[in-house]
């Protein structure tokens, strides 16, 4: 069986959200476009044998010249054309593939903040359990709001995590739940909820505070601050 792990970033996002015309995933922390910095950090790590970069069909030569050659992302094997939902970003990803790896990490490219130490506990937890998230358990009371904005219930926060990513899944398992996802017409906001659907068992493995998602003006605020106690730390 094939030992290979495979990094599917989805980046095909106009970031309508940002309020700008430049898509959110190539706007700049520190003069570096937000996107390079997990490209690095999976450059980096000798689990991942290959990256699948997920962007918008105009975008491909850019994403090519600009993103992979300038910053020398050896390990980015393929660039496909995204699709109008993450969800679909990422199915065209997987569908690029012409040797099945045992395993399928998928990535935000819009959470720049990602560590080794991260990719590897998920990586090493998938191969497990054959399903694995970064999470971070919550801290702040949770209420369940009806649409009159009144409070319905009070939930146990004990058993709630907020989902990030990396996410990492055995391959013939992602696949499976892809395909399913289109035939019967599944929303979801991450992959884990399609595994979720087949009944797999998703295991959850602490991400960071730091592993933030850059889609609004507020977030470069915070990630530009990040990225500079970072650096100071020597952390990037």
């Amino acid at each position: 069986m094939s030992d290979l792990v495979v990094a599917v970033v989805p980046a095909a996002g106009q970031g309508a959200r940002m309020g700008r015309h430049t898509p959110k995933q190539y706007l700049t922390l520190g003069e570096v476009p937000i996107l390079v910095y997990c490209l690095k950090v999976f450059q980096q790590v000798s689990d991942i044998d290959s990256i699948v970069l997920s962007v918008p069909e105009s975008d491909r030569d850019f994403c090519r010249h600009d993103i992979v050659l300038a910053h020398h992302l050896t390990k980015v094997s393929c660039i496909v054309a995204g699709g109008r939902r993450r969800q679909d970003s990422v199915r065209h990803g997987i569908m690029s593939l012409t040797t099945p790896p045992a395993l399928i990490l998928v990535h935000d490219g819009v959470r720049p903040f990602i560590d080794e130490r991260m990719v590897r506990e998920v990586i090493q937890a998938a191969r497990r359990t054959g399903a694995a998230v970064a999470a971070m358990p919550l801290h702040d009371t949770v209420k369940r709001v009806g649409p009159d904005h009144l409070i319905r219930e009070t939930l146990n926060r004990e058993e709630l995590w907020q989902t990030q990513t990396p996410q990492a899944f055995q391959f013939d398992w992602l696949v499976e739940g892809h395909r399913l996802a289109q035939e019967q017409g599944w929303e979801v906001t991450d992959d884990a909820a399609i595994i979720e659907r087949l009944g797999y068992p998703v295991s959850v493995v602490e991400g960071s505070c730091f592993n933030i998602k850059i889609t609004r003006p507020e977030d470069l605020v915070l990630g530009e601050a990040i990225r500079q106690a970072s650096t100071k730390q020597g952390l990037l």
